[in-house]
């Protein structure tokens, strides 16, 4: 049996550790994140620390996640803004996205086909920069009518499908859980209703977190 000498079981064992410190090195790469939105992402009404971006960081943090989120959002802005800006949100640093939007289309009644059309634009700039996303939906209301709340909210669902992204149903759940009642919504809200406080982002982003985290080890 061929029996090696120190010298060569030396350089054995170092080139074992310095696969063990690559893989590890690798394996601990941080993680950019840019969270593509609105007012809702912007963190609209609250003071810095209180946002969604700032609040979401703190949450990944307080579990030892080697990640960073970048706030790429623009308090006002419609889908087809999300959509003008996306390629440069996407530079080489960025990894992952999160895309927050269509609120503002909501709000000003615009047709679900524009915003349909916007977010498939968004979601397929992604795709083309190989970087992972995570869409976010928003849940309408009725005061336009069944049809449109079917188109709109049908949005998300079929173009997380079509892009075989994973799909955040409403980026209120995790408030509308915490209030636990219609009634009780009012507490997480700031004064104009549409936009949570601090305690409602603190409730959006512990229920937001788990996906934000997965989305991490997707891309890394």
């Amino acid at each position: 049996m061929r029996s090696y000498g120190y010298g060569a079981a030396r350089g054995l064992r170092n080139l074992s550790l310095a696969i063990g410190v690559f893989s590890s090195a690798a394996y601990a790469e941080t993680v950019t994140i840019a969270a593509l939105g609105d007012s809702l992402t912007a963190g609209y009404g609250l003071p810095r620390a209180d946002g969604f971006v700032p609040q979401l960081q703190n949450w990944l943090d307080a579990q030892d996640a080697d990640v960073v989120v970048l706030n790429a959002g623009v308090s006002g802005d419609t889908t087809a803004g999300g959509l003008s800006r996306v390629d440069w949100t996407l530079t080489p640093d960025v990894d992952a996205m999160i895309v927050t939007l269509g609120g503002n289309d909501y709000l000003r009644g615009l047709d679900p086909a524009v915003s349909r059309k916007n977010l498939d634009g968004i979601l397929a700039k992604a795709a083309a920069a190989q970087v992972e996303a995570l869409l976010v939906g928003i849940t309408a209301g009725a005061n336009y009518g069944a049809d449109y709340k079917q188109d709109f909210d049908g949005m998300y669902v079929d173009l997380a499908a079509t892009y075989d992204v994973p799909l955040y149903p409403t980026f209120f759940a995790g408030l509308l859980t915490a209030a636990g009642t219609q009634d009780g919504v009012a507490a997480y809200m700031q004064a104009d209703g549409i936009h949570p406080n601090a305690e409602g982002v603190a409730a959006i982003v512990a229920a937001i977190g788990p996906s934000v985290m997965a989305l991490a080890q997707s891309a890394r």
